[in-house]
């Protein structure tokens, strides 16, 4: 089969396993286990897929707004004068899935996760945590969170799994999950990843040759980007591939992005460092 045309930020399934082995080593990178990259869709949505059972029992998807606690705990604020709503004060088994918020590409090839367990009905000092959490994803909920006919729940999360796109997927628990921390540099993911493609070829070329195990490499842009290092599409004489690069240093914040990889860059380059 023909390498598909370069560059491009997704490959399809089949071409996913036709890629040009690494002619050089390259250092292993760590990865956004399952429960970082759940814990870190989480905080970048507010909108879901709300999954309930119906009155006749059925299942019943509906779009909602949610907010997230500190452990990443889903908050909803529902009416009964919606179906969902009504379905919760039967069943309390619900999931909610949650997907990229600026999907590139291929819809399928992006990441989401679905948070399965029971909502709990909340009330006292845990109901105030929860409306002031709230309030970020629906500002106008300080309005009508106080009518009658809406509740606010928690979603008691007792199952995870996340799908990164095609061939990436894998299942947390529920204690992992809430010890996982969001990704504290994907807010600035999308900017960095523009940028370097942008501005930046012949850098990711020089990381691809020297750090990237294909010296033979004759393009390379940056497919994804996060706190471990960044992974690229490669095209050799050989064929597409890709490969991952890990940073030196694990990056903290979105502004950390930028050191990583001009540190990548001089490595390449065979600067002191």
């Amino acid at each position: 089969m023909a390498a598909p045309a370069f560059p491009t930020d997704h490959i399809a399934p089949a071409d996913a396993y036709m890629g040009a082995a690494p002619l050089t080593p390259v250092t292993p990178s760590q990865t956004r286990t399952a429960a970082e990259e759940a814990r870190t869709l989480v905080a970048q949505g507010k909108m879901a897929a709300l999954a309930t059972t119906s009155e006749d029992g059925t299942p019943w998807a509906s779009a909602v707004l949610y907010a997230a606690l500190a452990d990443g705990t889903p908050i909803l604020c529902l009416s009964t004068l919606a179906e969902h709503g009504r379905n919760l004060t039967r069943e309390p088994r619900a999931s909610l899935m949650i997907g990229e918020a600026d999907p590139v590409g291929d819809p399928l090839d992006n990441g989401r996760v679905t948070l399965a367990g029971r909502v709990e009905v909340l009330a006292g000092a845990a109901e105030e945590e929860a409306k002031e959490a709230y309030k970020a994803a629906s500002p106008a909920s300080g309005l009508y969170g106080g009518f009658g006919d809406f509740t606010y729940y928690a979603l008691r999360v007792d199952r995870v799994r996340w799908v990164g796109g095609y061939g990436r997927m894998d299942s947390a628990d529920a204690a992992d999950y809430h010890a996982a921390e969001a990704d504290p540099t994907a807010a600035g993911a999308a900017y960095a990843i523009k940028h370097l493609n942008e501005d930046h070829a012949q850098n990711l070329l020089d990381m691809v040759r020297v750090l990237g195990g294909h010296p033979d490499a004759t393009e390379a842009t940056c497919s994804a980007i996060d706190r471990y290092g960044m992974n690229l599409n490669v095209q050799t004489p050989r064929g597409f591939t890709t490969t991952r690069i890990a940073f030196a240093e694990t990056a903290n914040k979105p502004g950390d992005l930028r050191g990583a990889t001009v540190e990548l860059a001089r490595r390449a380059r065979g600067e002191a460092v």
